[in-house]
């Protein structure tokens, strides 16, 4: 795909998650964040099945969502869509700068709408700030993006099993906040929209901005690096270009 199709692709996916997810804050701020749609019964269920193992592996799977295991999979990102040293560091730099940037970004939606979380007493695990959108989601989302915008970019057999292992994960760590009760499902929802328009802006600014000679891992670069080559060879050695040697 050439990257202004790229750059159209994830402009319009950016924009219409983006405008979702403003939709949604209104809406939260509109009810003063009080539980939304089906936001207590999805916790009233949740409360209800909790058996010890499907806890305990809720609790590992969402401390995958929080702390240093995103950003090592954001550099590993980095690291699988540069096909060269030069641009695997500034794809490494620019995952991580996403993946911070956006944290930051979330952080101040959440001081501004400040929605409370669900009561103290359905707790299973430690949280901590406002609900909206949820922090472990948002982190999930926009890892799993990046490792699976890093594996497309890269364009390896096998990909799709790839793509739904990524994205699975990045979808489970999400409802696991609502099924160990620290957030209502609508705190979800915002943190994978909020997450998608983050992802599109980003891509579709370095798809726009990025100089093709440092696109990590795009077929344009190698093919253009290799016509230089050519050429450069061709000009060294006459007979290459269609003139006999002087006698």
């Amino acid at each position: 795909m050439k990257r202004a199709d790229v750059a159209e692709l994830a402009g319009s996916c950016g924009l219409g998650a983006w405008t979702a997810f403003g939709v949604l804050t209104m809406v939260v701020v509109g009810h003063d964040g009080i539980p939304l749609f089906a936001d207590s019964d999805l916790l009233q269920w949740s409360a209800a099945h909790r058996p010890d193992v499907a806890l305990a592996f809720a609790r590992g799977l969402t401390a995958t969502g929080t702390g240093a295991v995103p950003f090592a999979l954001a550099a590993l990102a980095g690291v699988i869509a540069g096909r060269t040293l030069r641009q695997r560091a500034l794809a490494v730099a620019l995952c991580l700068g996403c993946l911070g940037a956006g944290q930051g970004l979330r952080y101040a939606v959440m001081a501004l709408v400040a929605r409370p979380r669900p009561p103290l007493t359905d707790w299973k695990t430690h949280a901590s700030g406002w609900a909206f959108p949820s922090g472990h989601t948002t982190t999930a989302a926009l890892t799993a993006g990046l490792l699976i915008i890093a594996v497309h970019v890269r364009d390896p057999r096998g990909r799709t099993p790839f793509t739904l292992v990524i994205g699975g994960w990045g979808a489970l760590v999400g409802l696991t906040r609502v099924y160990l009760g620290v957030h209502w499902f609508t705190d979800v929802v915002g943190g994978w929209l909020f997450a998608l328009g983050w992802l599109g802006a980003c891509l579709c600014a370095v798809a726009c901005w990025l100089p093709e000679r440092w696109a990590p891992g795009t077929k344009d670069a190698d093919r253009a690096r290799e016509q230089r080559e050519n050429h450069d060879h061709a000009s060294d050695d006459p007979g290459r270009r269609g003139r006999s040697r002087p006698a």
